[in-house]
């Protein structure tokens, strides 16, 4: 750890960032200025003052994107502040870059006011053709997103639907290896964040049966003891049993494990609880709920994590660079639960003979953007 810490803060320091600003056409004598600046450039605020929608055709909302976040929940690191966000937040522009193509700019706001970050989005709209929200933390994230879906472009809160998609393409391949059916799982999920709450939500009618647990333990409807109005939501929709108790009470004859949370919450012997051909998706980051290793020596017979040295990487990296392309391409309004849909099927089926080291594509396989921005393209037509 303190060698990859030397040679982060090295790389970093060497770039001073990840991302920077490039004139799209040179200006070099008096003509290109005049054309880019006054006075050409007036006759295109005239057209666009006439037709707003005139903006994604003569300027660079139609390809960038604005990546926001208040430094409430970064990463592992929690509550950073905005400062400590921005090369996160910087380092999720040059992915969206990298990946798709697509232009986008890091905005850490100097607030956690929910009212006050609602606004602030609301008047940076204009400039962007979407909004990707990045680690702001739960219950708060939720209010956000929600307020914000009809801005008239596509915004998404990457930490609840990026991972969601990824998790649900990566469910759909790893039950054909262990030879069982998505509608026949029981699926226990670690977690009642962002994160947790969204891979509830994609799945719940995708599977038999969804238990949520957190700190306290399972979440049932009546629960007192730690509850929030996301939490009482997820109680009316999941453990129709009304299974009670901690999370190994919980795991008892259970398909799957998806773990959302926090490092080393599981043992051998815990997962030997769960039902035979066990499937379990570690992705607490950078140390996992439980280490694949150990995971199979409890039986399990596919094992995901959040991290790129072990097989089988869950990470919301695959999904939202395709998505916000698709999204953009179609002039879609909004990224809805059919996109999400779609895209998460697309990512699985570019492993079409999926192993038990290999259920999701990694990020730099080919395709990956094409497929998923296509098939998200396409369900906004429908």
């Amino acid at each position: 750890m303190e060698d990859l810490k030397a040679r982060a803060l090295a790389y970093h320091a060497k770039f001073k960032g990840k991302i920077t600003t490039l004139v799209q056409s040179p200006i070099t004598n008096k003509e290109d200025l005049s054309l880019a600046y006054t006075p050409g450039v007036a006759e295109v605020s005239r057209a666009v003052a006439v037709d707003k929608s005139l903006a994604y055709q003569y300027t660079l909302k139609g390809h960038t994107v604005a990546v926001i976040t208040d430094g409430s929940a970064v990463l592992g690191l929690g509550n950073i502040g905005p400062e400590a966000a921005l090369p996160v937040m910087e380092g999720k522009a040059a992915l969206f870059k990298t990946f798709a193509d697509i232009d986008a700019f890091p905005l850490c706001l100097a607030t956690q006011d929910t009212q006050e970050i609602i606004r602030t989005v609301r008047l940076l709209a204009p400039v962007f053709g979407g909004i990707n929200l990045e680690d702001i933390s739960a219950p708060r994230c939720f209010e956000i997103e929600s307020s914000l879906q009809d801005l008239g472009i596509p915004v998404m809160h990457d930490d609840q639907h990026g991972t969601a998609v990824v998790v649900l393409a990566g469910l759909l391949n790893a039950v054909k290896v262990v030879g069982k059916e998505m509608k026949n799982l029981r699926v226990i999920i670690s977690g009642a964040g962002a994160a947790g709450v969204a891979v509830t939500k994609l799945i719940i009618d995708q599977v038999k049966e969804v238990i949520v647990c957190d700190t306290k333990g399972v979440i049932y409807d009546g629960r007192i003891e730690n509850m929030d109005s996301s939490k009482e939501a997820l109680a009316k929709i999941t453990n129709p049993n009304k299974v009670r108790g901690r999370l190994q009470d919980a795991l008892r004859d259970a398909d799957v494990f998806v773990g959302v949370s926090a490092p080393n919450l599981l043992t051998a012997a815990d997962c030997q609880l769960m039902a035979a051909n066990s499937i379990v998706f570690a992705m607490a980051n950078p140390v996992p709920e439980i280490m694949p290793d150990e995971a199979k020596k409890g039986g399990v017979r596919v094992v995901a994590t959040g991290r790129s040295d072990f097989p089988n990487q869950i990470n919301n990296s695959l999904a939202f660079p395709g998505i916000f392309k698709g999204a953009l391409s179609c002039g879609a309004k909004k990224i809805t639960r059919e996109m999400k849909l779609a895209a998460a099927w697309a990512l699985a089926d570019l492993v079409p003979e999926p192993t038990f080291d290999k259920i999701i594509p990694g990020p730099f396989d080919p395709g990956v953007v094409p497929a998923i921005s296509a098939a998200v393209a396409s369900s906004n037509k429908k």
